[in-house]
């Protein structure tokens, strides 16, 4: 196993009021030295929700994404409160975007978006038995919600409907996940 390069210097090259980014000077075991820049965020942990209506149908919302100037299909997701349980944040959330609380929550992995660029990982929770329940959320409107046959996920991405990857990667672990279970 390799040993991990040593930090030899770390700053902040930019910063705006979600993001910063770090430098950092490396020297790695065989003498090497590097800079490499990573982009940090808050240190709130973050959930993306896997809701199941039934065993074959996932809720979905459609939200504006400004990355990408569209509105995209997606799981609910958000950060967790200081403080908050991470299944608790998982079933508010779940409240504020899809109009859904979860009766049962189990958080089945963690993901890292770019791991080479970004320090950070989002909880991955399947929530199943389903009921209506609606809570205020912070979004400037209210998400359109689109149930989803979760043997047609596949088509989310080649229709153009999704380009998340963990709104992606996380349809394809929950359905392993339940097939497995």
């Amino acid at each position: 196993m390799r040993k991990k390069p040593r930090i030899l210097n770390r700053e902040t090259v930019a910063r705006s009021r979600l993001f910063h980014i770090e430098a950092l000077d490396l020297e790695f075991s065989n003498g090497a030295t590097a800079r490499y820049e990573r982009l940090r965020g808050s240190s709130r942990r973050t959930v993306l929700i896997v809701p199941l209506l039934d065993a074959d149908t996932v809720l979905l919302v459609r939200e504006y994404a400004a990355g990408t100037e569209r509105y995209e299909l997606g799981l609910p997701k958000g950060r967790v409160e200081p403080d908050e349980p991470l299944l608790e944040a998982a079933n508010r959330e779940l409240m504020e975007e899809a109009g859904y609380g979860a009766r049962r929550l189990e958080q089945i992995t963690s993901l890292t978006l770019a791991p080479g660029f970004l320090g950070h990982s989002t909880c991955i929770i399947l929530a199943r038995d389903l009921y209506p329940q609606r809570l205020p959320g912070d979004e400037p409107e209210v998400p359109e919600v689109v149930p989803w046959r979760m043997d047609r996920i596949g088509q989310l991405w080649r229709d153009g409907e999704c380009s998340e990857a963990r709104t992606i990667a996380s349809l394809f672990i929950a359905r392993e996940h339940m097939d497995c279970g």
